[in-house]
């Protein structure tokens, strides 16, 4: 039988101990532990749900790694064609983890309606495109289908369509510079709007329509095989560095590849202050947390001084006593993660059903509603953390137990 465990379950059953001076100190260190976790599970949650949503969102305009000609020289637009007669098209077999590509193009042009006109980017898509994402985003209307014969279907977002008055079912005109020879009257194409989509982004909503690719393969008079660029999309994005240099070396030398976090590196070096901000608020719960249970544990002690002394008297170790009331802060400790925990998930699963929480300035954080993100692996480290070194701050006062004479602890009042 482990006999401290036993003295401490008898410590944490008995009656006394319930209306004793250190149950409201003891309640408070609960409520702190309970309220520490609880700000900690929230912090990793909307953190890393607000990271990986404006990854996807950048990710659903780019793919993860895009596969360009080095002729291209970083531009927006697409200028020297690729064929799509590529080893890794349309199956990138020889390297894992890669869920997707798709092949696209890119064209600047100018939107003209009667009453404005909007420069834009149009993006060509075909029947490989990945429209998931688009899904989502979609809030009026249907997404375009580019599956059968060329058609003038395009999806263009709210923001771009409330600036040039256009809606679903619209038609209007779209002038696109010819690149030989910008001088020349230049090409006209006239689509019709099929869908209306919201990503959040102004950045890129306010920038890119999606067409047929065909319109783009004809403006540049390309060959119905060359296409702007590939773009890749990976099964894991933390790979995303090491894989974007496989499929370097897998593709041809006149062909470049380049990631989402080099592209747009000012926007994941703002979301890479998320996990710096989320360690310090884990910092300060933890501390804040293991000072209740320090104070609460000192308490405790004071109060089962007597106790002590006895134990001492009748031979018990140092350490052995010390583990007493180790094993009852522990049990302090459990059941505040138990509260924490319940009302935190509880929190989070109604946030991500829900949306009740919303972004005063959604422009900011390019999104309207406050995501949420947690796993299990989160949850038991989290836990398992805060556990640990709320003990370990624990070992240091326990050791005033050392200090207590047993004469003086037995007649201790």
């Amino acid at each position: 039988m482990n006999l401290e465990l036993f003295i401490a379950k008898r410590l944490i059953k008995g009656k006394q101990h319930k209306i004793s001076i250190s149950a409201p100190i003891i309640k408070i260190a609960i409520a702190a532990i309970a309220l520490g976790i609880l700000m900690m599970l929230i912090a990793v949650a909307t953190g890393v749900g607000l990271k990986y949503k404006i990854r996807e969102k950048i990710a659903a305009f780019n793919g993860h790694i895009q596969i360009y000609n080095y002729d291209n020289n970083n531009s927006e637009v697409s200028v020297i064609p690729v064929s799509i007669e590529q080893e890794f098209y349309p199956d990138f077999d020889s390297v894992e983890g890669i869920s997707h590509i798709q092949a696209v193009a890119t064209k600047a042009g100018i939107i003209r309606t009667e009453d404005t006109f909007e420069g834009i980017i149009a993006k060509g898509v075909g029947t490989d495109y990945d429209w998931t994402a688009f899904e989502d985003f979609l809030i009026r209307g249907t997404l375009p289908n580019y599956s059968s014969d060329l058609n003038a279907d395009v999806l263009m977002s709210a923001v771009m369509a409330s600036r040039l008055q256009l809606d679903v079912g619209d038609e209007f005109f779209t002038f696109f510079l010819k690149e030989e020879d910008p001088s020349k009257i230049p090409n006209q194409r006239k689509f019709r709007i099929t869908g209306i989509y919201d990503s959040g982004f102004e950045e890129f909503d306010g920038t890119y329509i999606l067409i047929d690719i065909r319109h783009i393969q004809r403006i540049n008079q390309w060959d119905k095989n060359e296409v702007g660029n590939f773009e890749v999309f990976l099964t894991d994005f933390d790979a995303i560095d090491e894989k974007s240099a496989e499929i370097y070396g897998q593709t041809l030398s006149t062909l470049d590849t380049q990631t989402i976090k080099n592209k747009y590196y000012k926007i994941f070096e703002w979301i890479g202050l998320f996990d710096f901000n989320i360690g310090i608020i884990i910092g300060i719960m933890i501390i804040v947390g293991g000072i209740n249970m320090i104070t609460a544990l000192l308490v405790l002690i004071l109060e089962r001084t007597p106790m002590i002394g006895i134990l001492k008297a009748l031979g018990s170790s140092n350490w052995s006593i010390r583990k007493v009331f180790l094993y009852n802060a522990a049990y302090l400790i459990l059941i505040g993660l138990f509260w924490g925990n319940l009302l935190g998930l509880g929190l989070i699963w109604l946030q991500d059903k829900f949306r009740y929480f919303q972004f005063p300035n959604p422009q900011e954080y390019y999104i309207d509603y406050i995501p949420v993100y947690i796993d299990l692996s989160m949850v038991i480290f989290l836990n398992a953390g805060v556990l640990l070194l709320c003990m370990l701050m624990l070992l240091i006062p326990s050791h005033i137990i050392t200090r207590i004479s047993p004469v003086k602890a037995i007649k201790f009042d």
